[in-house]
């Protein structure tokens, strides 16, 4: 399966997969990774794994349609089977949803539909779960529709919220189950387990 990540910023968990990948625990190929973010840690990694790479945004296509055919034509180009979001932060447009509908996979940092929606990511996630007093958070991989964080689920596991906990300690917690199950998702989907 031909897997292609769109990220904007670190792609921590696309380095999990990608590792996934190298040490044989996934069986699909990282065909090319697509950053809004010229700067971005996800282009840097994808260069030196030798996987295509590609900076697509305001700055290279100011005209908003003509940005969205190119991110298509590089994801059809490179024969595209599946879309893994890894911290891209922004919303994908209908053009690419309809081609790639059922398709698109994201990640979110809280047990949806618990603490999602527009606005809602990264330390704002941990801190809205902490001042909510909630005993767990967790990790949801969802399908990706046209409304933020709103897509069906696909997978989730439960992190315990700890006493004395901050925003930045349950992030830690948090993330380390990330990276474990978008892969693990993945190879499901891969093994026919998980029907998109």
């Amino acid at each position: 399966m031909n897997i292609a990540f769109l990220a904007s910023h670190g792609g921590s968990n696309m380095q999990a997969i990608i590792d996934a990948v190298k040490n044989g625990q996934l069986k699909a190929n990282p065909v090319v990774v697509i950053s809004n973010n010229s700067e971005s840690k996800a282009l840097q990694r994808a260069k030196s794994e030798g996987i295509p790479h590609y900076h697509l945004s305001a700055k290279t296509h100011s005209n908003p349609e003509r940005l969205e055919q190119a991110i298509l034509d590089v994801l059809t180009d490179h024969q595209t089977d599946l879309v893994i979001l890894a911290g891209y932060m922004k919303k994908i447009s209908k053009r690419v949803l309809d081609v790639f509908q059922g398709k698109i996979l994201n990640i979110h940092p809280a047990l949806l539909p618990k603490f999602g929606g527009q606005g809602m990511y990264g330390s704002r996630v941990h801190e809205a779960v902490l001042a909510a007093g909630e005993k767990e958070s967790g990790v949801t991989v969802h399908l990706v529709d046209e409304h933020y964080d709103h897509g069906a689920t696909l997978a989730q596991r439960k992190v315990p919220v700890l006493d004395g906990d901050t925003a930045d300690t349950l992030a830690e917690r948090v993330l380390k189950e990330e990276h474990k199950i978008y892969a693990e998702t993945i190879g499901k989907i891969i093994a026919g387990e998980i029907k998109l």
